[in-house]
């Protein structure tokens, strides 16, 4: 490992972190840092046996990022706000690392960002989890940390979760309950984030100072669903629900994510070619599902 430059990735055990790691120890052209709050876990143990340093730090804790980021060349950063819904927690753990990374004197930090809808719609929308982002990326820049901001539209994974297909109760069917009409929604998956990432750091005078909107597909929610259909074998239909049905969904961050596809249906700047550029090996929808497609063997 000596010799090379050191890149911290927090949230090494999370799925972004995870994918970041994972490209960077195979590419092999940086010593990698893993950090993550909890050293035991088996996703960091894992990263351990696969050659980085996998290090203990909390974003609340100064001198703990500090210890992180010490003698590093650069960092991925990504905060997390479904761990807490607090959009004022998440821009304090941003700006206490882009101070620590200033103070450090990081060359390059590839941040985990998103828009900060609330200024760019003069107020008439908030998203709570882009906002405190764009706050973070607004900071960064302000202070002069050399920052690129990697915008993640909507993950494939999602469909496994959040956006499962959900059997009808009348029939054998199944509905897609995504909110966005007929606007294309991008997607991408977060496992493909790494090659972004590596991508970035083989060029980084080409994209420091920017925001970098991913993507790899863009779809109508009706287009998923035929997509779905025909790799599952099931019959999967867009549920045609409107933001506001969604809203009153009831499931904790039902209204956090209506406002989401509210912005989406504003068509937000994510580019399919650039991505494919960064990674050139990153899946578009149809890949993802053939790929995956015993996730789905229980619907």
């Amino acid at each position: 490992m000596s010799g090379k430059k050191v890149f911290v990735v927090f949230g090494a055990t999370g799925a972004q972190g995870g994918s970041v790691a994972e490209a960077l120890l195979a590419d092999g052209t940086f010593a990698v840092r893993a950090v993550t709050r909890d050293t035991s876990k088996p996703a960091a143990v894992k990263l351990k046996e696969a050659g980085a340093e996998v290090v203990s730090a909390d974003l609340e804790d100064e001198k703990s990022l500090e210890a992180a980021l010490s003698g590093a060349y650069g960092a991925f950063v990504v905060t997390n706000f479904w761990e807490h819904f607090i959009k004022e927690k998440e821009i304090k753990q941003g700006k206490r690392i882009a101070d620590v990374s200033k103070r450090l004197g990081l060359q390059i930090m590839v941040f985990s960002g998103l828009e900060n809808v609330k200024r760019l719609t003069g107020g008439k929308l908030e998203v709570l989890h882009f906002d405190g982002k764009g706050e973070v990326e607004e900071y960064l820049r302000q202070i002069g940390v050399p920052t690129v901001s990697v915008r993640l539209p909507g993950y494939y994974e999602n469909f496994l979760t959040f956006f499962r297909p959900q059997k009808n109760k009348d029939g054998d069917g199944y509905s897609l309950a995504v909110p966005m009409g007929e606007v294309l929604w991008d997607g991408f998956s977060v496992k493909d984030l790494g090659g972004v990432v590596v991508g970035i750091l083989k060029s980084p005078s080409e994209y420091v100072g920017k925001d970098i909107g991913l993507s790899t597909d863009k779809l109508t929610v009706a287009q998923y669903a035929a997509i779905l259909s025909s790799v599952t074998g099931k019959d999967i239909k867009d549920a045609k629900v409107t933001l506001k049905q969604y809203a009153n969904f009831g499931f904790p961050g039902a209204q956090e994510l209506a406002s989401m596809f509210e912005f989406y249906q504003m068509i937000p700047d994510r580019d399919v070619a650039l991505t494919l550029k960064l990674n050139p090996k990153a899946k578009n929808f149809q890949q993802w599902i053939e790929a995956n497609k015993e996730a789905f063997k229980d619907l």
